[in-house]
């Protein structure tokens, strides 16, 4: 009897049983190769190779069979009705983006709620009625066409905008006369991670280019990007070259071109690191000068006004501050204007001839206005705690809009005089029985293994008489200095409306306490944030909130690889475990798109020593043999060209062969869908439903 015939008897016997971890099953047949190869002298089993090549029909089989067969368990819990139908009332509700404004003109998204994607909308004036821009529902029919990045033209008159594919990175820029609605014949291909970025007189815009992959184009590695100048009305062969580095193919560009002078910015990165070198040209057709030619800080050009030229830096200030570049005479002399504070710097904007500096406080944002030389003239006061973004707009612009959401507070827009610190509601997100009052976001702190204190919000209707049987979900991230700060989820919602707990812990890693967090877990300070998230499970336990038996894990892309890594780590800890588009292989990850880059972060495995310390962890490489691990659901996509699908594949390849019990190893692969960004909204539904029903089913069965 061939594999295929013994899959298919399993599946009918599963569908007999109405348990979820059903005491017979068989997992898909997956093929192992006797693939070993020595790294560092270290020798290397590495049997599920084959499924890195993606694309091929092997895969493809292989991942038609895996996700048949965790349809038999997730596509019909009991719970998937229940939250399907919560979402659907939740997300059938108004939601704009905060507006921004260019000359005359204001930009904002807007979704009815039933659409696939939000809109751009436009008003040409104050006095306008709002129409329609782009719709990309009318990209593609499914909705999994998406659009990407913007970019207004000095005048108001052009739109430059990407469209998406299936959720990867890859864009493709057209553009818009915004006043006729006509699309131009400009079209841009292979453009990544790129803004576009206007000429002053509007004549074309500059952008970043990688060569047009010659194999896979969604794990093909990409290098040594290009930035180019397209000017309107040219094909892109014409595009001219502004600069290249052929000996630095990891270096990434982006470019600032002000306004009314011929000083143009160069910002070089350098993989994911926070920290860039820094160029000028001071003059058309002239070369650029290094200002900062080293990795020494981060430096985010802000605005000018005459020759003062305004930056955010974390430059001998791991907590950031703002100093001020003059340019006089050809010499360059550099000031500070906002000095270091106690808590980090989560943005910096300049607007109304002030400096807006929104700080992150324990999580929560705090916003402060300066003078143009650095003097604090006042604060902004909301009476709740959460986070605040937006203040954009011009030097002279004396109102703006700003948003402001937390756990259990869906969005808010302001529109603020900032002559007077007026402000007024503009717009309100209004959910369908939904109370604000009626759900607690609790702040604490708890301790990791070396006792420092780590943030934690604790989330649940107001209603819920917590136990060890309370189904909780913790959430983290942990890495690249990035911040996860209060805001309203309507996924999170789901799991509270369920009689669900939802923690998130704020681990090191991350920006909320500035480069000194980040740096205390990152390179050979990862484990830390492996710790960091098992005692937050180990806390909540120890005050009666859920127990193993009661706790799911949750986290994608860096988050995936932490909740592989802490599963592996402490399997008797939780009882559901979710990566999702998780960086799974730690000795691999380097060779795929633009997995390089997260070397910063993660150490490069071409070098023994930190090779070494990535094996200790890699999720791959630490599954034991006959170790009973949670139920675990491993999510991906077909067309994730960040994290490559097959770190999923792999993984979920080899645990299904190594569990040592019958929890269930389940893998979810999304179709017509990348790392997440541009996913349609009846997939993002469907994708919560099926995982968190999934998940309580089995903390409750």
């Amino acid at each position: 009897m061939n594999n295929k015939i013994i899959y298919y008897f399993s599946v009918i016997f599963i569908l007999s049983n109405c348990s979820n971890q059903s005491s017979e099953f068989t997992y898909p047949d997956s093929k192992k190769d006797n693939f070993i190869e020595t790294i560092h002298g270290y020798e290397i089993e590495d049997s599920y190779r084959w499924l890195e090549d993606f694309t091929s029909e092997d895969s493809k089989d292989w991942v038609s069979r895996q996700n048949e067969f965790t349809q038999e368990f997730i596509g019909k819990n009991k719970y998937k009705k229940s939250i399907n139908k919560n979402l659907n009332k939740t997300w059938e509700t108004e939601s704009i983006s905060t507006p921004y404004k260019v000359k005359d003109k204001t930009f904002y998204y807007f979704n009815d709620g039933t659409w696939q994607q939000s809109k751009l909308m436009i008003k040409d004036c104050d006095g306008c009625e709002e129409r329609v821009l782009l719709d990309p529902n009318n990209f593609s029919d499914d909705g999994t066409m998406s659009l990407g990045g913007t970019s207004i033209s000095n005048d108001a008159s052009l739109i430059a905008y990407s469209i998406s594919d299936g959720g990867s990175d890859w864009r493709t820029w057209k553009v818009l006369n915004i006043n006729s609605g006509e699309t131009l014949q400009d079209q841009i291909y292979w453009a990544k991670f790129s803004t576009a970025s206007w000429e002053n007189d509007d004549s074309g815009f500059y952008y970043q280019k990688y060569d047009e992959p010659k194999d896979e184009l969604l794990k093909e590695v990409n290098t040594a990007p290009k930035l180019m100048l397209h000017k309107l009305g040219t094909p892109q062969s014409e595009d001219q070259i502004i600069y290249e580095n052929l000996n630095k193919p990891r270096w990434g560009w982006s470019i600032n071109v002000l306004k009314d002078t011929e000083v143009k910015f160069l910002t070089i990165s350098d993989g994911t690191d926070e920290r860039n070198r820094l160029y000028v040209q001071l003059k058309k057709g002239g070369g650029f000068i290094p200002l900062i030619d080293e990795l020494i800080g981060a430096y985010q050009y802000l605005n000018h006004k005459d020759n003062i030229y305004w930056f955010y830096t974390t430059e001998n200030a791991k907590n950031g501050k703002v100093v001020s570049l003059e340019i006089k005479n050809g010499s360059f002399v550099w000031n500070d204007l906002i000095m270091e504070d106690s808590n980090s710097i989560r943005g910096v904007n300049i607007i109304n001839n002030s400096i807006a500096v929104t700080y992150l406080e324990d999580t929560f944002s705090k916003v402060k206005f300066y003078s143009l030389e650095g003097a604090y003239k006042e604060s902004l006061s909301l009476s709740e705690n959460g986070s605040i973004s937006g203040f954009g707009g011009g030097l002279e612009d004396t109102s703006t809009f700003f948003s402001f959401t937390n756990f259990v507070s869906p969005k808010k827009i302001y529109e603020i005089d900032l002559n007077t610190m007026k402000m007024k509601i503009f717009w309100e997100e209004s959910l369908k029985d939904f109370n604000s009052n009626d759900y607690i976001s609790d702040f604490r702190f708890y301790e990791s293994k070396d006792g420092t204190k780590i943030p934690i919000h604790i989330n649940y209707k107001k209603s819920l008489s917590i136990t060890e049987d309370t189904p909780v979900l913790i959430y983290g991230y942990g890495g690249f200095n990035i911040s996860i700060l209060p805001s309203f989820s309507k996924r999170f919602l789901s799991w509270m409306n369920q009689g669900g707990v939802v923690a998130v812990a704020n681990l090191r890693g991350g920006g909320e306490y500035g480069d000194i967090w980040h740096e205390d877990g990152m390179l050979f300070n990862k484990q830390n944030v492996f710790d960091d998230f098992a005692h937050a499970a180990k806390y909540l336990h120890s005050q009666e909130i859920g127990s193993p038996e009661s706790t799911a894990i949750q986290g994608g892309s860096n988050g995936g690889l932490l909740v592989a890594a802490t599963m592996l780590q402490n399997p008797d800890l939780f009882k559901v475990t979710i990566p999702q588009v998780g960086v799974l292989d730690m000795l691999r990850f380097h060779k795929f798109t633009i997995g390089w880059a997260w070397e910063s972060d993660y150490g490069s495995p071409d070098n023994k020593k930190e090779f070494e310390n990535l094996l200790a962890y890699s999720p791959l490489h630490n599954i034991k043999k006959g170790e009973c691990y949670p139920a675990t659901l491993i999510t991906t996509a077909e067309r994730d060209d960040r994290v490559v699908p097959s770190h999923s594949f792999k993984f979920a390849a080899k645990l299904q062969e190594l569990q040592g019990c019958k929890n269930l190893i389940l893998i979810r692969i999304e179709d017509r869908a990348g790392h997440g960004a541009g996913t349609p909204k009846d997939k993002q539904i469907n994708q919560i439903a099926e995982i968190y029903g999934y998940a309580l089913t089995v903390i409750n069965e």
